[in-house]
Formats: C-alpha cells, structure tokens, sequence
C-alpha cells in the first residue's frame, strides 16, 4: 500500500501596504439577488452589498474561478505553488469554502439551488465514485492495513513495509456499512488537477488512468516525511496501473515492498469535510428560518454522512492503543475503541487494489497527529445535537459528542500564556512510535509535539491556522454560548487584537509568522495546568487577505454573542480596510515570492531510479522542481520567476485564491447578519419560553418529551433541551427524546428556545421523568424515515422507513411495530397497502392501516408496519435497512398530506420523532400525536 500526506503552507509578504484611501466600507454596485424570497436587506446594507459584489466577481465566468466541470480552481492565476503545486489543481478545503458560500448566498437571496449543485458536483467529482474505489468491498476490518514507518527526511524513502508489526481493528467499519448498504468510503479527496495538466488522466468515475487531455484528474503529492516541503514532492496518480513513472509506477518511490499491485488510494483532509458539515449546519440554520429547509434536506444528509465516515480521523494511523506508544512492536493493537482519540487528525487514507489487476484487497489508515487549528467543535456539536445533521450509524452521535469535549480540553492544553495555541499532539512521535524527548508533556498520554505533521516550514508558525481554528470555536460559541469555549476565545482575542493595527489611510497588519518556547504542562483533565512556561512571540506581519477574512469573522461570532464592542469595531476596521484593496476579481494585495528561488531545487530520486511523466519530463536522480513541471515554463508569468532565477528582484504576484475570496465574500455577510442586520447581533429580543413540556414516553434507557411552540420577532430556529442542568441535545420540531440513559433512574428536563440572532429564552418549568428498570439495552430502537413522494395532494401516500437498533442486545424484529400517523380526508374508509421493497424481503413485511379511536389533527388513521418472524433479529447497532412502502384509499380520491402528523419532507433518511416503534407493547421510539 501508498499513502498520501498533504501540507497546507503559505509563504506571504509580511510587508505592509499602505492604501493611500479613507477608511470606509469600498463596494461596488450589487450582484442581483435571484431565487424565490430575495431579501430586502441586500437593497440597503453595505456589507450584504459588498457580499453580493464579491460573490458576482467570483462566480463570474470571465474571473477564472471554475473549472469547465464546475469545481473551484485553488487560484484564478496558474503559476501558483503553495500547498497545491498548480494554481489550477483544487483542495478538498476550496471545496468546503464554496458549500459555505452558497450557504450564504441562500442566506440572502432565498436560492439554495446553488447550495445543492455544489453538493451534486462533490459527489460526481471530489468525493470518489464506487468505480473510483472499486475493490472497497475487500476491506477486512480486523486487518485495516500493514505498517510503514515514516522518516524524517524524503531521501530516506522508500520506506520497507513490516508486516511483524502489529495494527490493531477498525471498530467502525462495519456499522458503516451496515448503515449505507457498501464499503465505499464517503469522504472528499484532497488534490485534484482540473485541468489535467499533469496528464495522469485519473478521472473521477472511471477508476482509470487515461493519459493527458481534458477533465479532471485525482492527484497525490506528499509522501515523504515530516520534512518534505511542496518544493520536494513527486505528484503522482490515485490510481497507479503503471502507465507512468517506472516498471512499478510511482509506488516504489515511497514504499519498499517484495512486489508491487496496481492499486488506487484517496487522502481525506478533516478539516475541510468538517467545513462541509459546518456549512450544511448554516444551510440549515437559515433555510430553517425561511421555511425553506425541505429544499435542501438531501444535501443535508449528504453532510451527515460526510460526518459518519470522518469519524476515521479520530483514530490511531494503525489504530494501535491511545498513549504511552512508544514503540512499534510493542505498543498494542488496539480493540474497540482504545485506538481512538477523538480528535481531527491531520488525515485519514483508504486505498485497495485497482480492479482487474488480479487480487482483491483494501486498507484504511487514520492519523495520531493532531493539530489545533484543525478541530471544529462547531461541527462536532451539530453531527451530535441536530437532529437533520445526526449520522446513520449507532455510535456516531456518541462519538461526536465525546470529540467535542476532547476538542475544548485540547485547545485548553494548547493555550499559551498570552493567549495563541501551540501545535498539537502525537500518538507516533516521528511517525514510527519512537520515544519522545523526556519531560514531553502529554494530552491522555499523546505527545505534546509544537510542529505536528510537518516541519519545513513548521506546521504551526503561521498565524493562518490560529485564525481557521479560532472562527471555528467562535461559531460554536455564538450557536451555544459554552463557557469553555468562551474563556479561551476571550484570552486569544484579546492577544491578537493587541497585534493587530489598522490605519487611518487604510493599511492594516496582523501577525503573520509565529515562533513559541516552552511547553505545555501534562493535561489534568480535573485540574488544568495554566501554561505559564509555554510562549508565543510574533516574527512578522502580513496583511494577507484570506487570514483577515477569517479574522473578521472570528470577532464577529465574538463581539455578536459576548458584546464585545471593541471586537467588533475591529472587526469592521479590518472589513472595512481590505475592502479597499477591490479589483475585478474580488479583493487582494501584492504578495513577493522570494521562496520562488525554489524552482530549481533538486528533488530527491534514489538512485537507480529513472521514469517518466505523462508529459514526457524524466524523472531520475539530480531532477529538479522545474524539471519535473517543463510546462511551468510555456505560462504567461514564468518570465518572472525566470529573471528572479537568473538574479534578479524576487517576483511579486496578486493572487486571487478561492478559498480566501470565499472567505472574504463569507466576512461581509457574517458581519451583516450578525453586527448590522435586524436578524442577527441588532436582534436582542429572545423567544418567549417554551410551555406545555411534557413527558409523552419512557423506556429503560430513554425519555420521550413534547412541548408547545415558541414566538419570536424574527424567527424560532430551535430547541435547547437540558437533563439535569446540562445540555442534552437540540431539536428544530417540539418534541425530543433523550436516549443512552440509565435505567430505573430519574431525571429532571427542562427547554429553552432560540431564534436565528442567537438569543435564548429562558428555561422552561422543568418535568421530571424515570426511566423503567431492566432490559440491560434490549428494545432500544429508532426509526428513521425518508419521504418518497414530493407531491402532498395525489392519490398515494409513499414513504421509506428504516429501524436501527441503538440499544447493547439484539432484538427479536417480530416484536417491534412502528406506527405513521395521517389524515384519511373524505372519501373511502377503506385502504390498501403494499411493500414495494424491503431489505429483509417484502415478504418478512407486515403493514396494514389502524382507524385512531380518538382522532386528532393529522392523525385519523395510522399505517402500521411489523415484521414476520422470517425478519430475524436486529442486532446491536445494527439497521434493517429500506423497507419502502405505499398506501392508498379503496376509491382511489386524493389525500391532503400537508398537515399528517408523522409526514416530512425530507428526501434522505433522518430520525423521525413522529413515527413511534414498539417493542412489545411498550414504546421505545417517538411520539404519539
């Protein structure tokens, strides 16, 4: 097997640029709004001008910012060599950061097709397709993958696979499947060449190996240790069928093996499908507040299941024990979930065999390196608190749960005494397992390391990565208001801002490269040390505009929910400065590329080694960076770089990244929402407190609760429901059931309302509830639903159902009944019902109609589905998958669906608390009407 590394690095300008303009707001006339329910404040607001604006530039076709296929370039401009070589290859996070934009643009104009199409291209491009992995299914979890050490350096590869080194089971991979019917996994991969400039031709959908021409094309770069620079790579294919390179394509470079297999292989970046989730999580927000979050449930879906699947980043590269692994072969293979940290590791790799090549075998490999500015509590807390947003499988929603406070407690850790984080923390020191330095401060027993991943240039001395980290936990703050996650914002903002300077003329700086000391003390999870040994100092400045973007944001979320003044008037002053650096393409500064002297540095070949790319450029001992890459040469700015390299002045650029001109159209309309608009920060008045909370159910691990509607001057987005005191989980309906609990044990509840500008009310009275005793987890279950027909007035009613059992034992499937609750109208009292596929076979499908002895609104009859006894049973964690079925009256006149109480109009599977499951007799999923 091979597997990728990938590197996000930056070289900027640490100049400052003096704008010679007054300091206001710089817009240019508005893009259109367009899509149902365009909102009136795009006509009057500034910023959500200046968002519309820069959306128009970047979505212009003349800008250059999509390829023909639809995905967003890393760089309008090509000659461009950062963490992609190429300015036009795409990064899984470009990927992310234009989901989120069209997050925004459904936010101000009511469209969400965008949103949609955004997630449809994913799928069809960035996300491999089943012919794109096609041998997953030889995925053998107890045997995720065999071991390789990593070297500190690239001219210590290729590094000899050791097949006496023991790697422990992956304990998701079968839910997983379970849960999606296939041992595909659904995550993005993190390069792509748009243009296929390269050559490869690994198309997404075809699992092939073309050659040059045009489309896209999957790419790897990184491979060769913690010192392998851009400047240091070979790019190579996904899928290596040894059409290039050598007798053993490219594989040979960077793993020694006895023989070599075609094989393709996909390296996911966390923190850019975290991205995703995160703006599937906005999506919904506001879609939500538009009445609109039908439109855009699939893609909804999509995202949660993106978040399944990235539960991989949580665990162990070879899902060894967590802590004290400091040796290879005596550090244990890890069972359960010992091999899982709970945080966003720097990557997770799958890879197999290519089909056809005459042996059948797959590997999955996580990461034990973690970085600060890659964790997301925001997403973590809505893949386990929103209900649209909750994976499928049984222990996604726990695991979610748990990351997210390991999250908080590892930015804790991390916090210098001035404020910045330090790096983060390892479970291989040196990518081996070796021992680290002694007095190496330890994160549940992980090694504190200051430059995780990579170190030329260290991982992380850019301020960049306290900006991404920092919105993020900033978002999380403005949704709930946690106190932890508010203490460490606190101390950073206030670190930051007294680095920061804006100018009366319009220049601007903030830091840029960082350098730290110290270290910090061993976590104590009861009693946190306070990092008085561990510093930050700043090296230099920049006045880069994707880092002040994310910036901006970061004192937005900020100043919104603490309200700090001062935040947000710097917040508006950054804004407000690097709007006045607007060109056609969007908004960016000079940048001077002195590492550009690097084109014609050597990359190392070991000798004896000689192939060939695609465009027929050799590859063999002595190569260079240009050498491999001649056709950097035929590019309108390679003169440039030519004189620099021939001894002149270091060339200067103005690049338009994707992902930094997402950020700032994102900027603009964060701060209209939140700090401008009525909607958003101007919004002060909370929702009136939820009345009427009721216990409707109990089982012995869980507790069903229904309540009446909130009002709001805005808009009522969701539900907070506390257990004792501590936040349980959210809902968008007026019912909730809180599950995993103890049996023959009381609990107290109570429910808060908030609306889209983050207040809260005040709690509501509480109810108590016990749970029955016995059952040792037997009878858990849920039912999850989809809706199969987008019409609410025909003749039919069409549905989809789907139980999981979440409980620890199985459960006898002839037991369980679920009920789907509707309103019959006029016409005949009479129906018919029909199984049209079942998982489990239609035939083991029971389903017949039940008149409701006393009628309520929505719910006159009920469908109720049962299994025979040939279903068998439905074991722990466990789904049955599909069960699609379809009713309809005797005389064949229409119903009105629109107001039945377990109907929903979402198209892809989702916890339905209206359809209620029994097992036995009693009620172990959703409410009754």
């Amino acid at each position: 097997m091979s597997i990728s590394r990938r590197t996000f690095s930056t070289a900027l300008s640490g100049s400052l640029i003096a704008m010679g303009l007054t300091q206001g707001t710089a817009v240019a006339k508005p893009a259109t709004p367009t899509g149902e329910g365009a909102r009136a404040a795009a006509a009057d607001d500034p910023y959500t001008q200046a968002f519309l604006t820069q959306y128009g530039k970047i979505k212009a076709a003349g800008n250059g910012y999509f390829s023909p296929d639809g995905l967003p370039y890393h760089s309008a401009e090509t000659l461009m060599v950062e963490a992609p070589d190429h300015g036009h290859e795409t990064t899984s996070e470009a990927v992310s950061f234009w989901m989120w934009l069209e997050a925004a643009y459904g936010r101000v104009t009511g469209d969400w097709g965008p949103f949609n199409e955004a997630w449809a291209i994913a799928e069809r491009t960035i996300i491999p397709q089943h012919a794109d992995q096609s041998t997953a299914d030889a995925y053998n979890p107890s045997s995720p993958a065999t071991y390789a050490p990593e070297w500190p350096l690239p001219d210590n590869y290729p590094s000899a696979l050791n097949s006496s080194v023991p790697v422990g089971s992956d304990p998701i991979a079968t839910e997983l499947a379970s849960s999606y019917g296939t041992m595909d996994v659904y995550g993005m991969h993190w390069l792509m060449d748009l243009d296929n400039t390269y050559g490869y031709g690994n198309k997404p959908g075809t699992g092939g190996e073309s050659g040059p021409g045009p489309g896209p094309s999957f790419i790897n770069t990184y491979q060769r240790g913690a010192q392998e620079s851009v400047w240091e790579t070979i790019p190579q294919p996904t899928t290596d069928l040894f059409n290039y390179g050598g007798p053993n394509g490219f594989l040979d470079l960077f793993v020694h093996d006895a023989s070599y297999a075609k094989q393709w292989k996909y390296t996911n970046a966390p923190d850019a499908d975290a991205r995703a989730v995160q703006a599937a999580y906005w999506a919904y927000r506001w879609a939500s507040a538009q009445g609109k979050e039908g439109e855009i449930a699939a893609s909804v879906a999509k995202a949660a299941k993106m978040g399944d699947y990235l539960r991989y980043a949580m665990f162990d590269k070879y899902f060894k024990r967590i802590g004290s692994c400091t040796d290879p072969n005596s550090c244990p293979a890890a069972s359960g979930r010992d091999s899982q940290h709970y945080l966003l590791s720097w990557y997770y790799a799958w890879g197999g065999a290519a089909a056809g090549s005459g042996g059948g075998w797959a590997w999955r490999i996580g990461d034990g390196a973690s970085h600060q500015g890659y964790q997301n509590p925001l997403a973590a807390w809505a893949l386990s608190n929103v209900p649209a947003l909750t994976p499928k499988s049984a222990t996604a929603r726990t695991d979610w749960a748990r990351s997210l406070t390991r999250q908080l407690e590892f930015l804790q850790w991390l916090q210098s005494a001035e404020g910045a984080f330090a790096g983060g923390c390892t479970n291989s020191w040196d990518g081996k397992y070796g021992t680290p330095p002694a007095g190496t401060p330890t994160f549940y027993g992980m090694a504190y390391d200051w430059q995780p991943v990579y170190h030329d240039p260290p991982s992380n001395n850019w301020f960049g990565f306290q900006v991404w980290g920092m919105e993020r936990v900033a978002a999380y703050y403005y949704v709930t208001g946690n106190a932890t996650a508010k203490a460490v914002l606190s101390k950073w903002v206030a670190w930051a801002s007294g680095k920061t300077t804006v100018g009366a003329d319009g220049s601007y700086r903030f830091p840029s490269t960082l350098n730290w000391t110290g270290k910090p003390d061993t976590w104590n999870p009861t009693s946190p040390g306070n990092n008085a040994g561990l510093h930050v100092s700043v090296v230099d400045y920049s006045n880069d505009v994707g880092v002040g973007a994310a910036y901006v944001k970061t004192l937005t979320y900020y100043a919104a929910k603490s309200g700090d003044a001062a935040a947000g008037a710097l917040a508006k002053a950054l804004l407000d400065a690097m709007a006045l650096n607007a060109d056609d393409k969007g908004i960016a500064v000079p940048e001077t590329r002195a590492d550009y002297n690097r084109f014609d540095d050597e990359v190392f070949v070991p000798d004896g080694w000689s192939g060939e790319m695609p465009g027929g450029d050799t590859v063999e001992p002595g190569v260079t960076f240009i050498g491999m890459r001649s056709w950097y040469r035929d590019d309108p700015d390679w003169p440039k770089v030519q004189a620099y390299l021939d001894g002149g002045p270091a060339p200067t650029f103005t690049y338009h990244r994707f992902w930094a001109q997402a950020a700032l159209a994102l900027a603009f309309s964060i701060y209209a929402e939140l700090l401008v608009e009525g909607d958003g920060g101007g919004d002060t008045e909370p929702p009136t407190v939820p009345a009427g909370l009721t216990v409707t159910a109990t089982t012995n691990n869980s507790v069903s609760l229904s309540w009446s509607a909130s009002t709001d001057n805005v808009a009522v987005t969701g539900y907070d429901v506390y257990r004792n005191g501590v936040l349980a989980g959210s809902a968008t309906t007026r019912a909730f059931t809180d599950q995993g609990l103890a049996a023959a044990t009381a609990y107290s509840y109570a429910v808060a309302a908030r609306d889209a500008g983050g207040n809260t009310s005040a709690l509501s009275t509480t109810v108590s509830a016990t749970t029955k005793s016995g059952g040792g987890g037997t009878g858990s279950v849920k039912v999850q639903y989809k809706n199969t027909d987008s019409s609410a007035g025909d003749n039919q009613i069409r549905l989809g159902l789907q139980i999981v059992n979440t409980g620890s034992a199985p459960v006898d499937l002839s037991t369980v009944k679920v009920r789907y609750w509707f309103s019959s109208e006029a016409g005949a009292s009479t129906f018919s019902t029909y199984c049209d596929y079942a998982a489990l076979g239609s035939s083991n499908i029971n389903h017949t109609v039940v008149t409701v002895s006393s009628p309520k609104t929505g719910a006159d009859h009920y469908l109720e589905v049962g299994f025979t006894g040939g279903a068998g049973s439905l074991a722990a964690g466990a789904s049955t998958g599909e069960v699609q079925l379809r009713l309809n009256k005797s005389d064949w006149s229409n119903f009105n669906e629109a107001d039945d109480y377990s109907r929903a109009t979402n198209t892809a599977y989702a916890d339905a608390p209206r359809l209620a499951a029994y097992v036995g007799s009693a009620l172990a999923w959703g409410v009754e009407p």
